[in-house]
């Protein structure tokens, strides 16, 4: 009885080791990313945002102003007005960069680069 204890109590350990080992070779394997750009104070953060093809960048304002994030120079991408509080999202499925800004408040800008 004893051994079966300890087998089980190895292969519970082994499993717990595996289970992350795994998880981080998924990441390594190129697995899409959730990228958060904070909205405050009338800025955008990180302001210069690197990422890889096929993941995603959610723009969170946490402003007591409205703000959007738009690509205006061939107007690749528009998230329209978020309030206080309101987030979206898009996805970049292939290398490229993009420049934008807040649609009201011109100064605002920020950047993304697909590899």
């Amino acid at each position: 009885m004893t051994l079966l204890t300890r087998r089980a109590t190895l292969r519970l350990a082994a499993t717990s080791f595996a289970l992350p080992l795994a998880a981080a070779m998924a990441r390594a394997d190129g697995h899409a990313t959730n990228h958060t750009v904070v909205i405050k104070d009338f800025a955008f953060t990180p302001a210069n945002l690197q990422i890889k093809a096929g993941d995603t960048v959610t723009w969170v304002n946490q402003d007591s102003a409205q703000h959007s994030a738009w690509e205006s120079t061939n107007n690749a991408f528009d998230i329209g007005l978020l309030s206080t509080g309101q987030s979206a999202s898009l996805t970049f499925a292939r290398a490229g960069a993009f420049n934008y800004r807040c649609r009201p408040h011109g100064n605002m800008r920020g950047s993304i680069t697909i590899s």
